[in-house]
């Protein structure tokens, strides 16, 4: 194999985010549910027999040492293997956003490579090697949506129902290091409830008080009770990496909740203390769909269509004033709730569609 064409890069959206603690080394441990969206970047990879690694970049220019090089080094270092590869890339996915475009980048970099190059490792042996890059490599590596803790590096696969989205990013990019040390998170953290959706154990419903408790709350009171489905956490465990034992009805129930717009973003009240764009594009989508949330760390927005909107056929279609189907929904009067207005001047937005699994799930074993 010489080379591999269309790679696609997919981004993801956090339906919600929690901060629910913070280990010593100053990393904030999270809780989330990760969906990928069809929304994607797409590499090119053509293999060199010099060892050489070289980025072209097929648009604006990206940082000259980026998380793609870094992972074609890493997993060049980690193999021994003789080749290298020119990486082309075709970046479509707004930078500063929230939603993962460069650790979605360099998953499909690691993936790609350990094909090209005939590795053919399994993804036990690229998920360190991804967790070494950022938080959110190991989640698209993994290749299916994903209920997620600790840093990112737990990922409890989950089947998402399908659901179309509305995303905005407006023009401003917010600093990762600028949201995680805002006060405004400091005071969020010691609130944050992640176990307020309905629990299920042995197939009961747990009680109303039960469930909405905090997960600190939850820990203490269930330490070594077995108590399947609500998070219990030994003395032995490692509590800084809040290791729940978390059962397959709740994640379907979590998952059901969460489209219908459980849950909140902890991060949302820095990014909107920082910038007045992030309360801009949250009021643009809630005006319009009636819901609207940032995911990650922004300032990426997105809210979820309404159930008429579902099966909607329009899943590429652009938000802004130029694009074909704007044009046309305006023309013959469907679709008013999603295109009755243009986006503000450089903002992007497009309608996705959740993802069942990667499109690159296939390229490495389990």
């Amino acid at each position: 194999m010489q080379a591999l064409y269309d790679v696609p890069a997919p981004a993801k959206l956090n339906l919600f985010l929690h901060v629910v603690g913070k280990r010593p080394d100053g990393y904030h441990l999270l809780q989330s549910l990760f969906v990928l969206i069809d929304w994607a970047d797409t590499l090119h990879f053509e293999r060199r027999a010099d060892g050489a690694l070289h980025r072209h970049d097929q648009g604006d220019a990206l940082p000259p040492d980026d998380l793609c090089l870094r992972a074609a080094r890493a997993l060049q270092a980690a193999s021994g293997t003789s080749f290298g590869a020119d990486i082309h890339i075709e970046k479509r996915l707004p930078a500063g956003a929230g939603m993962g475009g460069g650790s979605s980048d360099a998953a499909s970099t690691l993936l790609a490579l350990n094909r090209l190059w005939g590795l053919h490792w399994p993804r036990s042996r690229l998920q360190p090697i991804a967790l070494q890059l950022g938080a959110d490599v190991p989640f698209f590596v993994g290749g299916r949506n994903a209920f997620v803790e600790g840093i990112g590096e737990i990922l409890h696969a989950v089947q998402v129902p399908p659901t179309r989205l509305a995303v905005v990013k407006p023009a401003v990019s917010i600093g990762t290091k600028e949201i995680f040390s805002s006060p405004l998170l400091q005071r969020s953290e010691s609130v944050a409830i992640v176990a307020g959706f309905p629990a299920v154990n042995g197939g009961h419903e747990a009680s109303e008080t039960n469930s909405a408790k905090p997960i600190a709350e939850w820990n203490q009171s269930q330490v070594n009770t077995g108590h399947a489905g609500v998070g219990s956490l030994s003395k032995s465990d490692d509590a800084q990496n809040m290791r729940n034992v978390v059962s397959d009805a709740m994640l379907k129930k979590l998952c059901e909740q969460a489209v219908s717009g459980w849950g909140r973003n902890d991060l949302q009240a820095p990014a909107e203390a920082a910038s007045h764009e992030v309360s801009d594009a949250l009021h643009w989508l809630q005006t319009r769909y009636g819901n609207s949330r940032m995911t990650g760390s922004g300032s990426a927005v997105f809210a979820i269509l309404p159930a008429s909107q579902q099966d909607a056929d329009d899943s590429n279609a652009s938000l802004g004033s130029n694009s074909k189907a704007t044009s046309e929904a305006k023309a013959n009067g469907s679709l008013n709730i999603s295109y009755p207005f243009d986006l503000p001047p450089k903002w992007a937005g497009r309608m996705c569609r959740s993802l069942e699994v990667h499109p690159l799930l296939g390229w490495a074993t389990d």
